[in-house]
């Protein structure tokens, strides 16, 4: 044998000898007894408070149920509040988001202040002085019956929408730490949700919620701190990150075609946290538990801070996910089958030999989806009672009734939801950037009817409804188009830059395994002859689509209510923002006063007749 076949053979078996990266994927999937222990633990802490609401407490009554009776304290409510806006989709999306395209999204936070000022002063005192139940019979008294539907409808397609993305996101992170198939794992933790947000009400979903967040921060907080300590520490996260670009500020560009830009994140990011906490059932529901607008205020700032730690921290995950891959992207060797998935692979690199620690990160993701999921089953709960099923009935129903009706719907929404998660794998797209794209279509127009509502006394009933369907209608085509082309390939972004320069398994998509090249997100010559250029309509920034959908809303609106003027002299002004409210009270005694006014000079001419009249016989 000569030297030469020696070499060939030594290598070979060399080869032969690397793991692949199916095995290394296996190898990882090392969920024992405690983890599973933890993470049934954390379910069952859920369905053991909906049992203790259900039948110990025995919640009952529409306003109980739905409401919390009015009288809840501040600070679970603020961290309700940040478990259900915080979902799956952001602890697994935002790290994906800052690992594939830098830190830019992280600004998004400023907008989050700006919005809860706004919301503080205009839109929350309005809400709380009316003590609604649904956040839509607001529309039916500024307005009329038929506005409030229309806001009701787009609040119930947002959220058949937004929910089964919520199920599927957490169901990726526990397939790829046990290799359980998605499908199985969504029913079954499904299925616990809905348990306990029936049997409960609005306070098993507070109080799960209460307990959920802890475990959701507390296990974000495990794996940056575990995380950064084993890559030898902050400096070197920071370093690997500034060199690949990740470490950046927003680009100063007025072209709203370019993805992130410090004008997107703060304006329209600005205007996508108002609208979640102007007008969505599923926030206002939470803030009407409250007893004093004051009280709604503290629950307020409690969820502006909770929710911008927790959005830094996951920030801080995708770098971290950086560091420790920098040298062999997963998504190129295929070690994460999707971007979502970089998260839990990091975990089980990082906690995988401490038992019962990867549990609890897969409780804290589950957490973060079933308070949101919780809390969107019981508003959709509200929003079909009141708006879908009452205003159509003439006679009232009684409690029991009230009840089984309450919990059919939240049965109901919830077998629709699992059922629509299993379409979510087929879209083909960034997460994050699919969830604010598709609730663009209704989130815009809404937040422009709720806007109109509020600070524009002028706009009429036609111009609400007009205005609301034409918004709605144009950000359907508008995004539609573009998630479709992003599906088709016609639409990529550029990522950040990637190695495997250094992995140590082997993996299909690369013949030689000496050869590594990174990974090119722009279409090929064949591509673009395959896909013509896209209209730059088409091509706009997704943080522009709720702004954009508010304002053709709000233009539509005012014209139509130009058009066809109507009276709103007799304006309730509590329907108003209270700075409106004075200048419409002013206004409107200015009107009164001008009125009797005229009515005294007509008084005062007929007195004027009759004496002339009584002068004129007395000569005769």
């Amino acid at each position: 044998m000569t030297s030469e076949d020696s070499s060939d053979e030594l290598l070979t078996k060399w080869v032969q000898e690397i793991p692949t990266v199916q095995e290394i994927n296996k190898s990882m999937q090392t969920f024992a007894i405690p983890d599973y222990t933890v993470f049934v633990l954390m379910l069952s802490a859920s369905a053991f408070v909906g049992i203790y609401f259900g039948f110990v407490k025995k919640i009952s009554g529409e306003d109980e149920y739905l409401v919390g009776g009015r009288n809840m304290k501040a600070f679970p409510i603020g961290l309700s509040l940040i478990a259900s806006f915080i979902s799956g989709i952001s602890l697994l999306s935002i790290p994906t988001e800052v690992y594939v395209y830098g830190t830019s999204y992280l600004f998004i936070s400023f907008g989050l202040i700006f919005a809860g000022l706004i919301m503080s002063k205009i839109f929350l005192p309005v809400y709380h002085d009316l003590k609604l139940t649904s956040t839509y019979e607001y529309l039916e008294r500024r307005f009329d019956k038929r506005t409030r539907l229309l806001g009701s409808i787009l609040f119930s397609i947002s959220m058949i929408v937004y929910l089964p993305i919520v199920i599927y996101v957490p169901a990726l992170a526990l397939n790829q730490v046990t290799g359980i198939n998605v499908h199985i794992i969504t029913p079954f933790v499904c299925i616990i949700c809905i348990f306990y947000t029936c049997m409960g009400g609005l306070k098993a979903v507070v109080w799960a919620d209460f307990i959920q967040a802890f475990v959701m921060f507390g296990s974000m907080l495990l794996i940056v701190i575990k995380g950064t300590s084993d890559v030898n520490g902050l400096s070197v996260v920071l370093e690997r990150n500034r060199d690949s670009d990740r470490l950046e500020f927003p680009a100063l560009d007025w072209s709203p075609m370019t993805r992130h830009t410090v004008w997107s994140l703060i304006i329209g990011g600005f205007v996508q946290w108002l609208q979640s906490l102007a007008n969505s059932q599923s926030i206002i529901q939470l803030f009407l538990a409250l007893p004093t607008l004051q009280t709604a205020r503290r629950a307020l700032w409690c969820f502006i801070i909770g929710v911008s730690l927790i959005v830094g921290t996951c920030g801080y995950a995708g770098l971290l996910i950086y560091a420790w891959y920098y040298k062999c992207d997963p998504l190129t060797t295929k070690l994460a089958g999707t971007k979502d998935q970089l998260l839990p692979l990091l975990v089980m690199n990082v906690l995988g030999d401490y038992p019962g620690l990867p549990g609890l990160f897969v409780a804290g993701v589950f957490s973060a989806a079933l308070s949101s999921l919780s809390t969107g089953l019981n508003s959709m709960a509200a929003v079909v009672l009141e708006d879908f099923i009452k205003p159509f009935r003439k006679t009232g129903f009684t409690p029991r009734i009230t009840d089984i009706i309450i919990k059919c719907i939240i049965i109901i929404t919830g077998i629709i939801c699992v059922a629509l998660a299993f379409v979510v794998e087929k879209t083909g797209s960034h997460v994050l950037q699919l969830t604010v794209s598709l609730n663009s279509i209704t989130n815009g127009p809404s937040l422009g009817i709720f806007t109109m509502g509020v600070l524009m006394p002028w706009v009429n009933a036609k111009g609400a409804l007009i205005g609301g369907l034409a918004g709605c209608g144009f950000m359907s085509w508008i995004t539609l188009t573009a998630q479709t082309a992003i599906a088709t390939g016609r639409m990529k972004f550029d990522e950040k830059p990637v190695s495997i320069e250094e992995c140590t398994y082997s993996f299909p998509q690369v013949e030689n395994l000496f050869l590594f090249t990174p990974s090119e997100t722009i279409l090929n010559e064949e591509d673009k002859n395959l896909f013509p250029e896209l209209s730059a309509l088409y091509r706009i920034s997704y943080l522009w689509y709720t702004v954009i959908g508010t304002l053709v809303t709000l233009s539509i609106g005012l014209i139509v209510s130009i058009i066809s003027s109507e009276d709103v002299n007799k304006l309730d002004p509590m329907l108003l923002a209270p700075f409106i409210r004075k200048f419409l009270r002013s206004s409107n005694k200015d009107l009164q006063q001008t009125q009797n006014t005229k009515t005294n000079l007509k008084v005062e001419e007929q007195v004027d007749t009759e004496d002339d009249k009584i002068l004129a016989v007395s000569s005769i």
